[in-house]
C-alpha cells in the first residue's frame, strides 16, 4: 500500500504567510473603507463603491488561496510510491606519487613544471571518479600526504598544497617513494584475498631526474604483487634552469652547485619510460593540451575494478507536478475574473432623491 509521505516539510511553513496575506487583505479593506468615510461621508461612499462588485473580489481572494494553497502542496514535494536502487561504489586503488624536487620548479613549461604538475593532477580526479586514491609527495625522502580516500575533493586540497617544502630532505630518490606506496597501500587499502583483488595503481608524476638506484629494482617487484606503474614526464628536453626567489616571490637568480655553476636541469623521460616498463604500465610525456590525461583515465578504467562499497537507497515518485499544476491553473483563472460590476448605478448628483 502506498503511504502519502513529504520530502520538504518545512515548505508548510510559508501556510503562515497565505494566513498573514488574508489578514492585510481584510485589514487594507478595512481601512481605506474607513478613510473614504471620513472623506466623503458614508452617505457618498456607497456611490463611489457601485461599480464594484464586492462578492467578485471575494471570489478571486478564495481563488488565490486556494492556488497558493497548492503552490506550497507542491513546493512540499508530495510523495508516494517508493523503489530500493542498490548503489555501489567500485574502482581501482591508486597512489600518486608526486616529485616536489627543487627540479620540478625549472620554468621550461609554463608557469612550472611543479605548477603545470598539480593542474594536471586535479583535473585527473575528475576524469577518475569512484577510485580510492591516495597522495605522496617526494623528493630526497618521502610523506604522505593523504592516504586513500574516495572523496576527490579532500585530495585536490592535497595536491594544491605541494611545494619543495612538503618533504624533508631534497635531492630525487624513487626507490623510497615506491616503498612508501606499497607500504600505503597495504595499510589503508583493501585486504587482498583470493576471493578478492584490487587493482593497485602507482602514478608517478615527475621530471625524472633520478639520483639514487634501486628504483627499476622496486617497480619490478611492485609488478610482481599485481600493482602497475604509470609514469608522466615534466619538462622538455631543452631544460631550463632553477630560479630562486626572495620570501616577496620576486625572482632573485638561478640555482646553483657548490662549485658556483648554474644548475641546468632536463627532463629524464627514457628513465621514466623504463620505470614504468618494469611496473608494467604506460609513459606518457605530458602535454600542454591534457590529451595525456584522457589516455591514463582511459588505461585505468580498463584495469579490474573492485566493490569498496554497496548500499541500498531507497527513492520515492515525486507527485509535486500534480498540485503545482492545479495551483497555477487556479490562479490564472483568477486573473481573468473582475470586481466590476456589469451594470453601474448612475451617479444622479449630490442630492437625494
Amino acid at each position: 500500500m502506498s503511504v502519502l509521505r513529504w520530502g520538504n516539510t518545512s515548505a508548510f511553513g510559508f501556510l503562515i504567510l497565505l494566513a498573514v496575506w488574508v489578514l492585510l487583505y481584510f485589514y487594507f479593506e478595512k481601512t481605506s473603507e474607513k478613510k473614504l468615510n471620513e472623506a466623503f461621508g458614508k452617505k457618498v461612499v456607497p456611490w463611489l463603491r457601485a461599480s464594484v462588485s464586492f462578492p467578485k473580489r471575494r471570489l478571486q481572494l478564495v481563488l488565490q488561496v486556494i492556488g497558493g494553497f497548492f503552490l506550497i502542496l507542491a513546493l512540499a514535494r508530495p510523495q508516494m510510491g517508493q523503489s530500493e536502487q542498490e548503489v555501489k561504489s567500485e574502482g581501482v586503488e591508486l597512489m600518486i606519487v608526486a616529485d616536489v624536487s627543487d627540479s620540478m620548479l625549472a620554468e621550461d613549461v609554463k608557469p612550472s613544471r611543479l605548477q603545470q604538475m598539480k593542474i594536471d593532477l586535479a583535473k585527473l580526479m575528475d576524469l577518475m571518479p569512484g577510485n580510492k586514491t591516495g597522495l605522496i609527495a617526494f623528493a630526497g625522502s618521502a610523506a604522505l600526504m593523504s592516504p586513500l580516500t574516495s572523496d576527490p575533493g579532500a585530495l585536490k586540497l592535497y595536491i594544491d598544497s605541494l611545494d619543495t617544502y612538503s618533504v624533508s630532505t631534497q635531492g630525487t630518490a624513487f626507490e623510497p617513494a615506491l616503498s612508501f606506496a606499497k607500504e600505503a597501500f597495504e595499510k589503508g587499502g583493501v585486504t587482498q584475498s583470493p576471493d578478492l583483488k584490487t587493482t593497485r595503481v602507482i602514478l608517478v608524476a615527475s621530471d625524472g631526474e633520478d639520483q639514487e638506484e634501486g628504483a627499476l629494482e622496486a617497480a619490478k617487484a611492485l609488478a610482481k604483487d599485481g600493482a602497475k606503474i604509470i609514469t608522466v614526464a615534466y619538462g622538455t628536453e631543452k631544460g631550463g634552469t632553477i630560479p630562486t626567489r626572495d620570501p616577496f616571490g620576486n625572482l632573485t637568480g638561478s640555482k646553483k652547485d657548490k662549485d658556483g655553476n648554474v644548475i641546468f636541469t632536463t627532463v629524464k623521460g627514457e628513465f621514466l619510460k623504463s620505470l614504468a616498463e618494469a611496473g608494467e604500465g604506460s609513459f606518457y610525456f605530458a602535454s600542454f593540451d591534457g590529451s595525456h590525461l584522457k589516455q591514463i583515465a582511459e588505461d585505468v578504467s580498463h584495469y579490474e575494478k573492485a566493490l569498496f562499497d554497496s548500499s541500498m537507497i531507497v527513492q520515492y515518485d515525486e507527485k509535486f507536478a500534480y498540485p503545482l499544476g492545479l495551483g497555477i491553473l487556479i490562479l490564472l483563472f483568477s486573473l481573468l475574473i473582475t470586481d466590476r460590476k456589469k451594470e453601474p448605478i448612475m451617479w444622479k448628483g449630490r442630492y437625494e432623491y
